[in-house]
């Protein structure tokens, strides 16, 4: 299921969700950029869970140098592995961050998408702690907004592209199925893989159950009434 756009959102282009996918998408051109060199890059900057577990239990002799793991799970979620990879969180971010950033505001929405980005890596650090595998990638904060999206817009509406063999349909679904049925398959493939994803280099599916949870924890919290947009179903 590709999404294509929501109904839920007044408006489309939102001053922090632009500025992140802008980010992001500078970052992935300057890794372009690099060449050969991005293999150096991708190491300094992506989070590497048994790193970060050493600076956790390191004890008492801590310095910045120990500590340097801890700030991956912070610039980890601003880098990309391929033009797929970014092409589709960014859509994803797209689709359902204007939204939540209308609910929240634009302050609140950032510090939820790092907060969240953050709590995803923490989840895929739990689940494989000893993994030297490094993981990049915005989806674990993107699953956040997704989690935050669930709670507070169930009425909202995706228009997706659902392949069916070789047709293409264009169809309205609801988002709390949508979202449910996301949520349901990166569930499904956590556990069908028990954590091995993350120490074999697949997908973080962990990061992305850890993400939504977060996200549909906090998001209420952060929520800004505000007046609904008429015709919105």
């Amino acid at each position: 299921m590709i999404p294509l756009r929501d109904n839920a959102a007044p408006r489309r282009l939102t001053p922090v969700n632009v500025a992140l996918i802008a980010v992001n998408l500078a970052v992935f051109v300057y890794e372009l950029s690099l060449g050969a060199r991005v293999a150096a890059f991708v190491e300094k900057f992506a989070l590497v869970p048994t790193a970060v577990t050493q600076a956790f239990t390191i004890g008492t002799h801590r310095n910045l140098a120990t500590l340097a793991p801890l700030m991956t799970t912070v610039t980890s979620m601003f880098v990309h592995g391929g033009f797929w990879h970014i092409a589709g969180n960014m859509l994803y971010l797209f689709i359902f961050g204007a939204a939540v950033e209308y609910r929240m505001g634009a302050a609140r929405y950032l510090i939820f998408y790092c907060a969240a980005g953050i709590a995803a890596a923490l989840a895929t650090v739990w689940i494989a702690p000893e993994s030297s595998v490094p993981v990049i990638g915005a989806s674990g904060a993107i699953a956040g907004v997704l989690g935050a999206y669930f709670i507070l817009y169930p009425r909202g509406r995706i228009l997706t592209i659902l392949p069916i063999f070789v047709f293409i349909q264009f169809i309205e679904i609801p988002a709390v199925i949508y979202l449910f049925v996301w949520f349901a398959a990166q569930l499904y493939a956590g556990v069908e893989q028990s954590g091995r994803a993350a120490a074999m280099g697949g997908v973080a599916w962990w990061a992305h159950v850890g993400g939504f949870m977060f996200g549909i924890a906090l998001g209420p919290m952060l929520a800004i009434n505000r007046p609904r947009r008429r015709g919105a179903r």
